[in-house]
């Protein structure tokens, strides 16, 4: 293989890792259809993957991809007429636009935000709409998305395939909602958002902390968002992911090793993203209806505004989640409020809390819990019980650097 081989077929690998739910979406609009879009989408890049080394890679990639996948579907609808009667096959054929238009634009009617509003149509049970979403729009494994629920990979599967075929079904439409419709269609698809970034912020399993391209994406999609809806809880959830992501480049090391909130170098948080979600956040608490994720980047604020770890306001913190609580009653929020409680009055205080929550059987798989609960025994001088929660911490673990993290803190305690 020359060079030039070889580099087109390395882009050819870096445009499906960077653009394939793009291209996804446009051709599920194009063919009406997921199973023969991702179908028609590995055709199109199979032939990239063919062709590009020989032809050279064109001007447009994604352009390229999506006219390619449309006629790969065209042919085998065709190929597949000796079991269709051929007046179907003729109107399913015409039924695909003839779509060779580059997919730059960034208006709020892309393609990728109509997929999301697809994914997350009423229709569809709520686990089911954000499930069928982080897979066919985000690109997320089945594993990924069990880990983000905290349920087995083969429920998820199950979930999706019953999702795409109600969708195939009852022939739900691939597209916005209009404005009256838009606001009672929302709550899943901000959910959907944050799950994508959370994945992006800390992913589930690998070799790093973070992936880049998932919270990219969905702080674009809350900019899209935003755009359209510019409801409190939409500038919330954009304002939460941009404090959190503005401090990317603090939390690993130049090694890749995960570096804890009080003991990242602030200088290195990114001011302008800082100021951005800042504000969002006081025109999202200026409005009488408070939800959530206004809540939560309130208490991502605080943080982001102190100027060290020693100087954060923990009464205001604490303050924030027990509203926060009131509104969602979840066990991960107690979590962090515990967390925070033990900031404020100390690691026993919150350690009682964290026993209740276990006590009950509410997040005895989630690693997080488990460190959560070490670290504060560890700061009480309990390291035998220490010992036995970063451990259980650890067997739950699939983020290689922070199973580092938690071998170094077994490693650290006191025999």
């Amino acid at each position: 293989m020359t060079d030039e081989s070889q580099r087109a077929r390395e882009t050819a690998e870096s445009v499906y890792r960077n653009e394939s739910r793009r291209v996804f979406a446009t051709l599920v609009r194009l063919l009406g259809d997921f199973d023969l879009a991702e179908e028609a989408l590995h055709d199109a890049f199979r032939a990239a993957l063919e062709r590009w080394p020989h032809e050279g890679v064109p001007d447009n990639p994604r352009a390229w991809l999506v006219s390619t996948g449309r006629f790969k579907a065209i042919d085998g609808i065709r190929r597949r007429a000796r079991f269709t009667a051929m007046e179907d096959v003729a109107d399913l054929v015409e039924a695909i636009p003839d779509e060779t238009t580059p997919m730059d634009s960034e208006e709020i009617e892309d393609d990728r935000l109509r997929l999301i509003f697809t994914c997350c149509h009423p229709s569809l049970a709520p686990d089911a709409q954000v499930a069928l979403t982080l897979r066919e729009v985000c690109g997320l494994t089945t594993e990924e998305i069990a880990q983000a629920f905290l349920t087995v990979a083969s429920t998820l599967a199950q979930r999706i395939v019953r999702a795409k075929a109600k969708i195939r079904d009852a022939r739900i439409p691939y597209q916005v909602p209009s404005p009256e419709e838009l606001p009672e269609r929302l709550d899943s698809v901000l959910r959907v958002v944050y799950l994508v970034f959370n994945e992006g912020y800390s992913a589930s399993s690998g070799d790093t902390i973070t992936r880049v391209d998932l919270s990219g994406e969905a702080i674009r999609l809350g900019r899209l968002l935003s755009e359209l809806l510019a409801e409190p809880e939409v500038l919330g959830l954009l304002a939460l992911m941009l404090l959190q992501e503005s401090r990317r480049a603090a939390r690993t090391s130049p090694s890749g090793d995960l570096i804890l909130l009080d003991q990242q170098d602030r200088s290195l948080w990114n001011r302008a993203e800082i100021a951005e979600g800042s504000a969002l956040v006081e025109r999202a608490l200026s409005s009488r209806r408070i939800g959530p994720y206004a809540l939560q980047a309130a208490i991502a604020a605080v943080h982001a505004e102190a100027p060290s770890s020693e100087a954060t306001d923990w009464s205001e913190i604490v303050g924030l989640y027990d509203v926060l609580f009131r509104i969602d009653r979840s066990p991960i929020v107690e979590l962090n409020q515990a967390v925070a409680v033990a900031m404020r009055d100390g690691p026993q205080a919150g350690l009682a809390k964290i026993d209740g929550i276990l006590g009950r059987g509410e997040l005895s798989d989630y690693h997080l819990a488990h460190a959560a609960r070490a670290d504060l025994c560890r700061r009480l001088g309990r390291n035998a019980e220490a010992r036995t929660s970063y451990q259980r911490a650890l067997e739950l673990a699939r983020q290689a650097p922070e199973r580092r993290f938690l071998e170094r803190r077994l490693a650290d305690l006191p025999r």
